[in-house]
């Protein structure tokens, strides 16, 4: 029986990273689409992003960005390296411990000006 553990959360991780990043790309596609009727209507939508709840978008978006190209070269070498394969619970442990000690700081950065 399949009990989970870390290769179910890099698992769901990366796919929820994915489709938050997918997101995110349609609404800029669409926002940035918005300049062909002008730029008033392009200026008065894109205005809206300065609005705190944006500043943490920001931040959840660079979040996931950083966790799905992580998790995405741990997927490689996994593929590229498959002995790797018994060792993989310790290198998705890498992921998380990378992502950590980058995304702490940058959040914080980005953040901020909020403070």
């Amino acid at each position: 029986m399949y009990r989970g553990g870390a290769g179910q959360w890099a698992w769901w991780l990366h796919r929820w990273s994915g489709v938050g990043v997918l997101l995110f790309l349609l609404i800029h596609i669409l926002d940035t689409g918005l300049v062909l009727f002008g730029p008033e209507v392009y200026d008065r939508v894109v205005k809206i992003y300065v609005h705190p709840v944006f500043r943490v978008g920001e931040v959840g978006l660079a979040g996931a960005v950083l966790y799905h190209a992580l998790n995405g070269i741990r997927i490689t070498l996994l593929d590229f390296y498959p002995e790797l394969s018994p060792r993989q619970r310790q290198i998705f442990y890498g992921v998380v411990s990378v992502f950590i000690l980058v995304f702490i700081p940058v959040a914080a950065k980005m953040l901020a000006p909020l403070f």
